[in-house]
C-alpha cells in the first residue's frame, strides 16, 4: 500500500539513497520502513474563488515525516508538477537536514498544485489563506513549523500567519517562518540559504587550496538561493562566468555583471531579457568548465551522463536533491575527484536561520543581522567539520557521511523514545 501511494522518481531517490545509508549504518530491515515513509501525509482539496467569480479547485499537501525530535520543519511549495510522492521526498530529506544541523526539528514540507505566475494577487492570497485553513488542524508551533519554498515567499507566509492567528484569536508568529521582519520575522532569513551555499563553498576551496580571487563560478537557477550565492561569492572576488533560470541561460568566461543579474531579476521576476548575448543552452551551461557548480534549482538536474561531462571542482549543492543517485556513482568512479558538498549541509543555511526566528518568536526576543549570520556560520562550520572528518574516516562520499550523521541522529532519537503502545 506504502509504495503505491508514495511514488515518483523524487520519492525513489529519496528511498534509495536511505538504502545506501542503511546498508553503510547496519540498521535492520524491520526498522528501515519506518524511517522511511512519513508519519502523517495530508491531502486537501482546495475551492478559491477566483477574480471572475468562478470557483477553481486546487489541490493541496503536507507530509510530516516524523516528529521524534520535534516539530516537524520544512517549506510550502507552490509548483504546478508537484504530488504527494515529491512533497514525501522533500520531507525526508529535511528529516536528515535538521537532524544533521543537530536542530530539534522533524522533517516536514507543503505545497500546492499551482502556477502562482498565474495567478493574480488577490487569488494567491485567496489560495494561500485557504491553504492555511485547511491545515489548522494538522499545524502549529509545537506540531509542524511552515516556510517559503519555491514559488512562495515572505508574503505568504504572512498571509499564513495571520490566518492561523485569527482562528486562534491571538497573533502566533511561531506557526511560520520567512515572515516579513515587522511581523516576526528575522534579520537575516531572505538570504540565509544563498549564504550559506557561499560559505561553504568558500570551505570547499579552501579545503582544495584554490583562492576565491581567482575561481569561477556556475550558478542554475536565479530564484531567492542563486542570486543571493552569486552576490556571497561575488563579494569574495569569485568570478562568475555562467547563470541560468527557466527562462534562460548565459555564459561568459570573461565574467558576468552578478548586481546588473541581480537588479534585472529582481525587476523582471526572471533572467529573460538580460541581454542578447553570451546565450548558451541551459544543459551546456552545466558541462563549462568552472571551479564552483552550484545547481540551485529543482531535484535531479545532475544525472549520470551529465555527470560524466561536469568539468567543475566543486558542486555545492543549493538545491534539494539536484544530483540523482545514479549521477553519484558515476562521481565516485571519476579519478579527478570533484568535491561534492551535499544539499542537506549546503543548503541547510534556511532551516537553520528558520530555527532561529522560531526561537525568537517564542522568546519574543530578536537579534541584530550580525548576530543571526554570525550563528548560522559557526553552526554551518559545526556541519562541515563533522562531514569532512566522517567521510575521511570512513572513507566514503560527502553525501554519505552528511546522511549518515542525519541518519543516525534519528534513529537514535526513535529507538531511544520507543513504539507507543
Amino acid at each position: 500500500m506504502l509504495n503505491s501511494l508514495f511514488t515518483g522518481p523524487v520519492f525513489e531517490m529519496a528511498r534509495d539513497q536511505l538504502l545506501v545509508i542503511a546498508d553503510h549504518l547496519s540498521i535492520p530491515e524491520d526498522q528501515r520502513d519506518w524511517l522511511l515513509y512519513p508519519k502523517r501525509a495530508i491531502v486537501v482539496t482546495l475551492p478559491v474563488r477566483m477574480e471572475d467569480n468562478r470557483t477553481e479547485l486546487f489541490i493541496g499537501y503536507r507530509v510530516q515525516h516524523h516528529l521524534a525530535l520535534g516539530p516537524a520543519k520544512g517549506g510550502t511549495r507552490f509548483a504546478a508538477n508537484i504530488d504527494i510522492g515529491e512533497i514525501a521526498a522533500l520531507a525526508v530529506w529535511m528529516s536528515w537536514k535538521c537532524a544533521l544541523a543537530d536542530l530539534p526539528f522533524g522533517g516536514g514540507k507543503g505545497g500546492v498544485a499551482v502556477d502562482p505566475r498565474a495567478l493574480k494577487p488577490k487569488e494567491l492570497e485567496n489560495l494561500s489563506r485557504r491553504y492555511m485553513q485547511e491545515m489548522i488542524p494538522f499545524v502549529g508551533p509545537r506540531t509542524d513549523v511552515m516556510a517559503p519554498d519555491m514559488g512562495t515567499n515572505e508574503q505568504v507566509m504572512a498571509w499564513f500567519m495571520d490566518t492561523y492567528s485569527m482562528y486562534q484569536g491571538v497573533t502566533v508568529p511561531e506557526i511560520v517562518t520567512g515572515k516579513p521582519v515587522g511581523t516576526g520575522g528575522t534579520l537575516g532569513r531572505r538570504e540565509a540559504t544563498g549564504h550559506g551555499v557561499a560559505f561553504l563553498a568558500f570551505r570547499a576551496l579552501d579545503a582544495l587550496d584554490i583562492a576565491p580571487a581567482t575561481a569561477t563560478a556556475i550558478i542554475q537557477g536565479f530564484g531567492n538561493v542563486g542570486s543571493h550565492t552569486a552576490m556571497g561569492l561575488a563579494a569574495r572576488g569569485v568570478k562568475l562566468i555562467g547563470v541560468s533560470d527557466h527562462s534562460a541561460a548565459y555564459y561568459d568566461p570573461k565574467g558576468l555583471d552578478v548586481k546588473a543579474l541581480v537588479a534585472h531579476a529582481g525587476r523582471t521576476g526572471e533572467l529573460a531579457g538580460y541581454s542578447s548575448q553570451a546565450t548558451i543552452a541551459p544543459r551546456m551551461l552545466l558541462e563549462q568548465p568552472c571551479d564552483v557548480l552550484a545547481p540551485c534549482a529543482v531535484e535531479r538536474v545532475i544525472d549520470a551522463d551529465l555527470a560524466r561531462r561536469l568539468r567543475c571542482r566543486i558542486i555545492a549543492e543549493g538545491a534539494n536533491g539536484p544530483t540523482t543517485p545514479e549521477a553519484d556513482r558515476v562521481l565516485a568512479e571519476r579519478n579527478d575527484g570533484i568535491f561534492v558538498i551535499p544539499d542537506i549541509l549546503c543548503n541547510a543555511g534556511g532551516v537553520i536561520v528558520s530555527y532561529f526566528e522560531w526561537v525568537q518568536d517564542l522568546q519574543q526576543y530578536f537579534w541584530s543581522r550580525d548576530e543571526v549570520m554570525d550563528r548560522l556560520e559557526r553552526a554551518l562550520d559545526r556541519s562541515w567539520t563533522m562531514v569532512v572528518a566522517r567521510a575521511k574516516r570512513d572513507g566514503v562520499s560527502n553525501r554519505t557521511a552528511a546522511m549518515a550523521i542525519g541518519v543516525e541522529r534519528v534513529v537514535k532519537a526513535k529507538q531511544a523514545r520507543g513504539l507507543f503502545p
